[in-house]
């Protein structure tokens, strides 16, 4: 059990007196927009919102909250799926959303150095226009921020070809929960010295330190993209497509999977009527090869069509033109507003190995039926990244906070038989922390357990999150 100290009108005064009032934040309004984020409908009311701008802010109020034992939660965009940016345990809820400079993009050496404030496609925008690019794009993209990205490892579409945000990240500086200011690393391509400080911050979630400059790697910007979208008449056939795709030598920049209660939702929402989808439609891929030379695109597109029609496929729909693309990609990028447009839902962030995705959507919809719940499934086909909304529909509330948790536990064990685990990238947070323990034995557990009591003694940064 945590035991911390309440937030007092003495601590509340130094902040103002570090940030200045307009920084420090306690009326009602604001703090109940920071007790939540796009986490199904779960809300912890901080004391105190502290919005910092300087390394040195972040310093001094880290110092004093290892002094006073006050919990600390930091916050990005508010964008976060398992609850790992919200205030369990009250205290002081530390927003970086004015770290949001992007200090400095180096076009020789491909690298840009950015503020984890910054928004993700701002962010990809900035290095675009100097012909570089930055793939990591979560659905996400145009709200949450790189620090966000960062803390949870996220991926999105592009992973499948380009890898996920630890793959682009070289070095953090980082704010310890003493006040000490480090480097994790080194702005370079290689690096073989000592442990992998930079790769450990990556994905822990805000539970280690509070990272205040990035420096990401770049690459070039590819020059032409083709997009279509694959009708089956069968999920299980479209998931089975994809690993027959990459085993013929194809590499997408992007195959998403979408079952078809998704892209019908998605289609009402955003209001498109353009895409078809016919009555015996169960499901369908939207696939996208990029690169430099439009005659190679289209010789992979007309490889991947061929190796599509096996698997009792509909007609396929190309893209024309930049505005086609742009529509299909909304309606992929709003299947998660959609689906919480029509009911709150649980999301499990399922992922395997490719090959097992038809087993894994199988055994999802099996247990669904056992416990009498309806799911809507979509999500990073190529990657093997299955999102599992669960609906709340007409579950009972004993149904939905008794039963259902056995039937996501079996779903997490189905996963494990399958050599998966349960997130992929939306980390681990307060929602998936209860089913750690089918994933990982007691001393892989005790190990993370002792990482974090090196960074984190007294326990004051991002309490309760990954595991108590």
């Amino acid at each position: 059990m945590n035991y911390f100290s309440t937030v007092n009108d003495a601590h509340l005064e130094a902040f103002r007196a570090l940030l200045g009032e307009a920084f420090v934040l306690t009326d009602p309004d604001n703090l109940a927009h920071y007790a939540h984020d796009e986490t199904e409908d779960l809300h912890f009311l901080p004391s105190v919102v502290l919005k910092p701008n300087t390394t040195e802010q972040v310093s001094r109020i880290m110092e004093w909250c290892t002094q006073y034992h006050l919990p600390v939660t930091p916050r990005g965009g508010g964008t976060g799926l398992s609850g790992g940016a919200l205030p369990q345990y009250g205290g002081v809820l530390l927003s970086m959303e004015r770290f949001n400079r992007i200090i400095h993009i180096d076009e020789r050496n491909l690298q840009v150095t950015t503020e984890p404030g910054v928004i993700t496609e701002v962010l990809q925008n900035a290095v675009k226009e100097k012909g570089l690019f930055y793939p990591p794009d979560p659905s996400s993209r145009g709200t949450c921020f790189i620090g966000g990205n960062i803390a949870e490892n996220s991926g999105g579409p592009k992973a499948v070809k380009y890898g996920v945000v630890k793959d682009y990240v070289l070095n953090l500086e980082l704010v310890l929960p003493s006040g000490e200011v480090i480097w994790t690393g080194a702005s370079v391509l290689k690096n073989a010295t000592g442990y992998n400080l930079t790769q450990l911050i990556v994905g822990s979630e805000g539970t280690l330190g509070i990272v205040t400059k990035i420096v990401l790697r770049l690459i070039p910007l590819p020059k032409h993209d083709l997009l279509m979208l694959v009708p089956f008449r069968s999920a299980e056939n479209a998931c089975a497509a994809v690993s027959a795709i990459f085993r013929a030598g194809y590499t997408p920049s992007a195959m998403e999977f979408m079952e078809r209660d998704a892209l019908e939702w998605a289609v009402k929402y955003v209001d498109n009527t353009s895409v078809p989808i016919s009555a015996d439609v169960q499901a369908h891929l939207l696939i996208e090869v990029d690169g430099n030379y439009p005659e190679l695109l289209m010789q992979e597109m007309e490889g991947i069509a061929g190796i599509v029609t096996e698997f009792d496929c509909g007609e396929i729909l190309f893209a024309d033109d930049s505005v086609q693309k742009d529509s299909l990609w909304k309606l992929r990028r709003r299947v998660a507003e959609a689906v919480k447009s029509n009911s709150v839902y649980k999301e499990e962030d399922t992922v395997v190995p490719r090959a097992a995705l038809p087993v894994l959507l199988k055994g999802v919809k099996e247990i669904g039926r056992r416990y009498g719940f309806h799911s809507v499934c979509y999500g990073h086909a190529g990657d093997g990244n299955l999102h599992v909304n669960i609906i709340k529909g007409n579950l009972t509330e004993a149904q939905w906070n008794g039963s259902l948790t056995q039937g996501i536990t079996e779903i997490f064990e189905l996963v494990k038989s399958l050599g998966g685990t349960i997130s992929g990238e939306h980390g681990i947070g307060l929602v998936q922390k209860p089913y750690m323990h089918i994933l990982f034995p007691e001393v892989s557990l005790h190990l993370m357990r002792q990482i974090k009591k090196v960074f984190d003694p007294t326990g004051i940064l991002n309490p309760g999150k990954i595991f108590d």
